[in-house]
């Protein structure tokens, strides 16, 4: 029955042998948290339990299905901060999938690391490969083994019962009673392997889809191929070559050879098309990279991140390589590195004038050049934040270009100037930086053969960029207004850096009576103890002083003369770390107008999340069109201290290819951020619409007027499968209900739910339709969320699944619902009927 591959090579490979009898390994959480465990692999194959010694009371530390890989001692941050104590050959890391949080061990010898290291990579490797027959039989052979409580191989009625609660069914004892009798062939009182099949196959008998089957077969038997058409192009849409689609479709999912040949369909058969991935709400065409990957960066959506380094909050949390490695593993093209001044002369990355840790600028560098290309092979932006010294910026340019080598791009391809931005496919395998830059790109071709360089970094403004600019939104400007309820008074105060000819008058800082004109501003200054400026050219937070507090002696002449050289001094930047910026030149935002007649296409502004909304509010159209030439990243409000994110759609709405995400927090808007790019491959690129691409069009978010009708879409939320608890208490069943929400332009954005059913999260049956009415499907994401009923406090979570309107399958169609960490929750799953139709109302 159940017997699987696991099972077998549970008494055939060594290493899992040796990992059933257990050793003791060190768990280790932090440099002070190293404690002995005594690990365990249990007889089922799929999870693996713990305690504090040999023989003591076990409890679960993680099952197989949740692990995605295991690496080695060498490769975690944690082991490395440790190898004067622990050899790194002796250390393992499990990584699982979704935010959990990785596990380090060390081995008491390297013998014993790599038996773990080879026994749950080779488990890991297994569950994955498994078709979803075996998928199915994995799951039954996990709750058999659970339902067993004495482990005796066989399930009595009393266990049954139990197991019943465990799996979310509160069932009439007569009925149960029934069904136990029915599958018990060999009348022995207990259920055994294929008996406990059989009693599953009862409990799961799906009423809804047989009367499905039978109203398409003309005896109730099977589906000839002509029925088998028929329902495909009336009920499923299936179009374009439905014959041939249908005589594919009964190879791959009839069960009996004789089916096969006589080209029909059981009912076995066709419940395994409906649970499959061609019967999926999810069109499986949309699973590779089938969009146009040819055309220029700002036509695509780019799935991006913010603070990317951190995997907590944004005041306190720590600061890590592991963020890198997960979005970067989940599909994400463009990453931040905030990055400052270190100790030693080596930047370090972490959120400034906080207290996140801190993690070394190479060390960055090295998980990117690691794992940049591992999901997708379309060009990775790379948003420098730069704060550092003019020396510690040659070492970041110097980081870069050795450790990233043939992957950074630091030159226009082709050494061409190009008209508009490269495309994707171009830039296949590079990494793009992202920055702010000394020359424009035409003086960077023109200049190519001429490699000398200026040892002075400051470049005065030329032409009309001599004259004091306005408040602009600048790229650099994101980190202050982050921190503007912390660092900011009500006053806003001007920011420039001091100059390298630092003058003397700035070198004793002391507490004066500020000067009241023109103005107040900040100089940054590194100042010795003794109060002494060492003219370092210096980023923000090295620590401030106010202009005004200078001493008594500062001439007002002298001030001025100071005040009007930092006005109108750009700040400092490396020419070496300049030169690697390329195609994403970071400027200031003013105008939509300034934008079109002073920059270029490669030049590119930052947005907060707030800024950009009154934009999209006041100037949808203009901000629609500036993003069909020129890149926009937005990032989360300051104010998001607990790494929240905000719903990108609005933002996708005008176009902005690259809205920056707080990847560590699960919730609705990142399910929004992982639907959209759940598609093409898992890219990270989304070709946008194409009133979103047209430079000339008239599409505004806030005012839409569609070229066509609206659509009327209709969903029938017919039944649920194996939903999991929410609470794990034994006697607790879930009482199911299903929320359906539209996101998309403000007039489309909408929500409704069913009834509840009591007491049934194993087949629990709703039957209801949901309306709605869209005006621009193409930029609409539905989110199927399926919750808990409590009429005391809010509807508890169980699962969802997201996707674009643009990918969904129509007809009878399974929805595989998904954790709040987008992690399969197999074999949990929704039964919908999905129909799209033109509104039929003549608009007043």
């Amino acid at each position: 029955m159940m017997a699987s591959l696991i099972q077998d090579r549970l008494t055939t490979d060594q290493d899992l042998l040796l990992m059933q009898e257990g050793m003791l390994i060190r768990k280790v959480r932090s440099k002070s948290w190293k404690k002995l465990r005594y690990f365990r692999l249990q007889n089922d194959g799929m999870t693996v339990w713990h305690a504090r010694q040999a023989g003591g009371s076990e409890k679960p530390t993680f099952s197989i299905s949740d692990v995605e890989t295991v690496r080695k001692g060498h490769d975690s941050e944690l082991l490395r901060s440790l190898a004067e104590e622990f050899p790194l050959e002796q250390g393992f890391t499990v990584v699982f999938h979704g935010r959990r949080s990785n596990l380090d061990l060390v081995a008491n010898s390297v013998e014993e690391a790599q038996t773990w290291m080879q026994g749950l990579q080779l488990l890991v490797d297994l569950v994955t490969s498994m078709d979803q027959q075996e998928q199915l039989d994995q799951w039954l052979s996990d709750w058999f083994q659970r339902g067993d409580k004495n482990q005796d191989g066989r399930m009595s009625f009393g266990e049954v019962q139990r197991l019943l609660h465990l799996m979310n069914v509160e069932m009439d004892q007569e009925y149960a009673f029934n069904l136990f009798q029915t599958a018990d062939i060999s009348q022995s009182g207990t259920l055994e392997g294929e008996e406990f099949v059989q009693f599953y196959k009862a409990l799961t008998k799906r009423n809804e889809v047989q009367e499905l089957f039978e109203n398409f077969s003309a005896d109730g038997q099977k589906l000839t191929l002509l029925e088998f058409v028929d329902f495909l192009q009336g009920e499923q849409k299936e179009k374009d070559n439905a014959p041939d689609l249908a005589l594919e479709l009964i190879n791959r999912y009839e069960p009996s050879d004789s089916g096969k040949l006589r080209h029909v369909l059981s009912l076995d058969g066709f419940l395994s098309y409906l649970c499959s991935k061609d019967g999926d709400i999810f069109n499986p065409a949309c699973l590779p990279i089938y969009q146009d990957m040819t055309q220029p960066l700002s036509h695509y959506f780019i799935n991006s991140s913010h603070n990317t380094y951190l995997v907590g909050d944004q005041l306190c949390g720590q600061s890590s390589v592991e963020g890198y490695i997960r979005a970067l593993k989940r599909g994400c093209r463009c990453v931040e590195v905030d990055v400052w001044d270190g100790p030693s002369g080596e930047p370090v990355v972490y959120h400034g004038h906080t207290l996140t840790s801190r993690i070394p600028f190479k060390d960055v560098v090295a998980a990117v050049a690691q794992y940049a290309f591992q999901t997708s092979d379309y060009p990775l932006i790379l948003s420098l934040e730069n704060h550092c010294s003019w020396e510690q910026q040659q070492t970041l340019a110097q980081h870069l270009t050795e450790i990233l080598g043939e992957q950074l791009l630091s030159t226009p391809l082709d050494g061409l100037l190009p008209t508009q931005l490269p495309s994707p496919e171009q830039l296949r395998g590079k990494i793009l930086l992202k920055g702010k830059k000394l020359e424009t790109l035409e003086e960077d071709v023109e200049d190519e053969d001429e490699e000398e360089e200026p040892e002075c970094d400051l470049e005065l403004q030329q032409g009309s960029e001599l004259e004091p600019e306005p408040e602009p939104q600048e790229q650099e400007q994101e980190q202050e207004q982050e921190q503007e309820p912390f660092l900011r008074s009500k006053d806003k105060k001007k920011v420039v850096k001091c100059p390298l000819f630092c003058p003397p008058i700035c070198c004793q800082i002391m507490t004066q009576d500020p000067i009241p004109d023109p103005g107040l501003l900040l100089l940054p200054l590194k100042v010795r103890q003794e109060g002494e400026c060492n003219g370092e050219a210096v980023g923000r937070g090295s620590g401030w002083m106010a202009a005004g507090f200078f001493p008594q002696r500062l001439l007002k002449t002298q001030f001025y003369l100071l005040y009007f050289l930092l006005q109108k001094l750009k700040p400092i930047l490396c020419p070496a770390l300049s030169a690697l910026v390329v195609y994403l030149k970071s400027v200031p935002f003013h105008t939509f107008s300034h934008s079109r007649e002073n920059y270029h296409f490669y030049e590119t502004s930052s947005f907060s999340e707030s800024k950009a909304r009154n934009l999209v509010k006041e100037a949808g159209n203009e901000f629609v069109q500036h993003n069909t030439w020129q890149l926009s990243r937005v990032y989360p409000s300051g104010l998001r201290t607990d790494s929240s994110n905000y719903n990108p759609q609005e933002l996708w709405n005008a176009g902005c290819q690259m809205v920056a995400m707080n990847m560590q927090t699960a919730g609705l808007e990142m399910d929004i951020c992982d639907g959209l790019f759940r598609q093409n491959g898992v890219c990270g690129y989304v070709l946008k619409p194409d009133f979103l691409r047209d430079a000339q069009t008239s599409f505004n978010p806030e005012r839409p007027i569609s070229p066509y009708k609206a659509q009327i879409l209709l969903v029938q939320v017919i039944s649920g499968q194996q939903l999991p608890k929410v609470n794990t208490k034994e006697k607790c069943i879930v009482d199911p209900l299903v929320k359906v929400e539209i996101f998309g332009i403000h007039a489309d954005t909408a929500r409704q739910e069913t009834n509840y059913v009591e007491n049934n999260g194993f087949n629990p049956y709703w039957g209801q339709t949901l309306s709605f009415r869209v005006l621009v499907p193409e930029l609409t994401m539905l989110r199927f969320v399926v919750k808990d009923y409590d009429w005391k406090s809010r509807n508890e979570f169980i699962g969802q699944f997201t996707l674009p309107w643009t990918c969904m399958q129509q007809g009878y169609r399974h929805i595989h619902l998904l954790s709040r960490d987008g992690i399969s929750l197999h074999p949990a799953s929704i039964f919908v009927y999905i129909s799209i139709q033109e509104d039929l109302e003549t608009e007043s």
